[in-house]
């Protein structure tokens, strides 16, 4: 049987982007063996642009940018979606609504890792609309019934700053390791059994072996989830 063709929203940034690709491939190569690699096909986004559509018309534009983007990747012939990024889920619902194909949920996708290692309440970071929006703390809580704890403000806007004036542009900084670091040493003490890494450039900084609790890179989850899904 031919895989699915996986349409991909990349570019936000284009760091992890460049990993969904080669997770896909890589874990398509190992479970079908020989020279396999993955029907895929990707919408890749200036970012700049992208940060701009928001600040000029909130996510609402976001939403019509992506859905557009969607929908181009529906005529080059995908069989479902994902976006590989975090936060442009909180518009999530309207894309698939818009769109004749499924969207593989990287919420979803992390939720079912979380729970076959038998957690119940995990720290999750990413950006500020990751953390602090409902979007992805009501999915974990009300589809999955995993229990969530955020950072406080300052450690949220900390963290925020790190990925937008960093991380995007391929930064990785011992000191800004440490300061995410110490906010998870802060979401253990408060009861987190584990830590969502819920902004896919978070894994390019931080390592499993660096935290005290199982962590979850959605990037990596997401990514072979996506792969699994091809192959099905």
């Amino acid at each position: 049987m031919p895989l699915q063709t996986i349409g991909m929203i990349g570019g936000m940034s284009w760091t992890s982007s460049v990993e969904y690709y080669r997770i896909i491939n890589r874990t398509v190569q190992e479970r079908k063996g020989g020279s396999s690699s993955a029907r895929l096909v990707m919408f890749s986004v200036d970012f700049a642009e992208h940060l701009a559509i928001h600040e000029r018309g909130g996510w609402d534009a976001v939403a019509d940018e992506v859905i557009d983007i969607a929908r181009r990747l529906q005529g080059a012939g995908a069989d479902f979606l994902i976006m590989a990024v975090n936060t442009v889920h909180i518009v999530a619902d309207r894309v698939e609504a818009a769109v004749d194909l499924p969207l593989l949920h990287i919420a979803d996708a992390t939720a079912e890792a979380i729970k076959s290692e038998g957690l119940r309440k995990v720290g999750l970071l990413g950006t500020k609309y990751t953390m602090s929006e409902d979007f992805y703390r009501v999915r974990l809580k009300e589809k999955h019934g995993i229990d969530v704890v955020i950072p406080c403000e300052d450690d949220i806007e900390r963290i925020n700053t790190i990925i937008f004036e960093e991380l995007v542009r391929e930064k990785f900084l011992n000191r800004s390791r440490d300061v995410c670091l110490g906010v998870i040493d802060k979401l253990v003490a408060e009861g987190a059994e584990g830590i969502v890494l819920g902004c896919t450039e978070l894994p390019l900084l931080i390592k499993a072996d660096q935290v005290p609790v199982p962590s979850f890179d959605t990037m990596t989850i997401h990514a072979v989830a996506a792969a699994e899904r091809a192959m099905e």
